[in-house]
């Protein structure tokens, strides 16, 4: 029996009513303090209709962060504020998970009182970094943090998971994608160390394993996910044995029994296991290592995501930039309705505009103008 976008999933204890979760998405726009205050609520609150709701990510400890005006979880404030946040989304029916993070190198030292950030070993990342000024300057050498120092930064993350729960959420996710501090420890291009964390593909997995231990004790593995990005570039990664490197991190996933695993994926072929090459040796072989629940990312339109489920590849599917315009995706993709379409200017630190002002199919047919609409009907199918 095949299944669709809107079959129901029980992801640990959570039933899901449909498979069309949102993606994490950072939109800098935290209040001071980086508290999440009440334009974030009200951000989450009218996407509640997604199976899932995977917060922007949000650093543990304030060396873990990287951009301005991106919230944390380690201060009173700031869990008071994703309580408000977590209220929101209940009150309207949805289900949240918190997304764990730490930028390591991905900073500079205007956010640390002049510290270097730090990072697995002192490879100074190619690229720009946006300041809290919001200038762009080059990134810097991190520091490399001692083998000591390691375990208060573990520590910082099960900090980061017994706040999320007084805050209200779901679940947590740990973020281990996209170029930050856990994927630098697991990526053999950004760890350099020769210690128990690094050489050996089993050392450049502790970090990771460390992390999972004390995250999943502070909520139980069926409330915990980990997100990957294999094979992304960017924040300039790269690994010698991607293949190898993943499925090990994969298995560890599954050794901890953990509700889901989340994958960055190339944006083509979809699902990556339907194509040939390195993605589909890397995916393919992530699919094997892991028995638990997939959640897909990358690109996927309702036809692909479609694909990627019948297969049994996937169980989730996460939507980013179509969630982010669409409050109301879900229904938007059960009835075939064109989707607005996001404005890449209001991405980031703003305000209102381009975050909350986005309307609901209802709110089109009940006073859209008809240069939206006409807008609508051109771009419908874009994602």
């Amino acid at each position: 029996m095949s299944t669709s976008l809107f079959d129901s999933l029980d992801l640990g204890p959570l039933s899901l009513p449909h498979r069309v979760a949102m993606a994490p998405l950072t939109r800098n726009r935290a209040e001071a303090g980086n508290v999440p205050g009440a334009l974030n609520a009200t951000y989450y609150r009218q996407r509640a209709s997604a199976a899932l709701l995977i917060t922007e990510a949000t650093q543990v400890a304030p060396r873990g962060q990287g951009y301005p005006r991106t919230p944390g979880i380690h201060s009173e404030a700031q869990v008071d504020g994703w309580a408000a946040v977590t209220d929101a989304v209940h009150e309207a029916g949805g289900r949240i998970v918190l997304q764990l993070w730490h930028v390591g190198r991905i900073s500079h030292s205007a956010y640390h009182d002049g510290a270097r950030p730090v990072a697995p070993s002192p490879l100074r990342p190619e690229g720009e970094v946006l300041t809290p000024d919001l200038e762009m300057v080059p990134f810097e050498t991190p520091r490399a943090l001692d083998t000591d120092a390691v375990p208060a930064v573990v520590e910082q993350y099960r900090q980061g998971a017994a706040n999320a729960r007084r805050a209200g959420f779901d679940g947590v996710e740990i973020h281990a994608a996209n170029g930050y501090l856990i994927d630098q420890f697991l990526r053999s291009g950004t760890n350099e160390r020769t210690d128990r964390y690094g050489g050996s593909l089993e050392n450049r997995l502790r970090f990771l394993r460390e992390v999972t231990a004390v995250v999943t004790d502070e909520w139980g593995a069926d409330r915990v996910g980990v997100r990957f990005s294999p094979l992304s570039p960017f924040n300039d990664m790269h690994d010698a044995a991607p293949a190898d490197t993943f499925r090990a991190a994969a298995a560890t996933a599954s050794d901890f029994d953990l509700a889901y695993m989340h994958l960055v994926e190339p944006s083509a072929p979809k699902p990556p296991v339907a194509g040939d090459g390195e993605a589909a040796e890397v995916f393919g072989g992530m699919r094997e290592a892991y028995d638990g629940a997939l959640v897909a990312n990358g690109n996927y339109d309702e036809d692909t995501a479609t694909d990627a489920l019948e297969r049994g590849y996937a169980d989730l599917i996460a939507f980013g930039r179509a969630f982010l315009a669409n409050p109301d995706l879900p229904r938007r993709l059960r009835e075939g309705r064109p989707l607005n379409v996001p404005d890449a200017s209001t991405f980031y630190n703003g305000d209102a505009t381009g975050y909350t002002d986005y309307p609901t199919w209802d709110e089109l047919q009940n006073g859209a103008s008809a240069e939206t609409l006409d807008s609508l009907q051109e771009l419908a199918g874009h994602w």
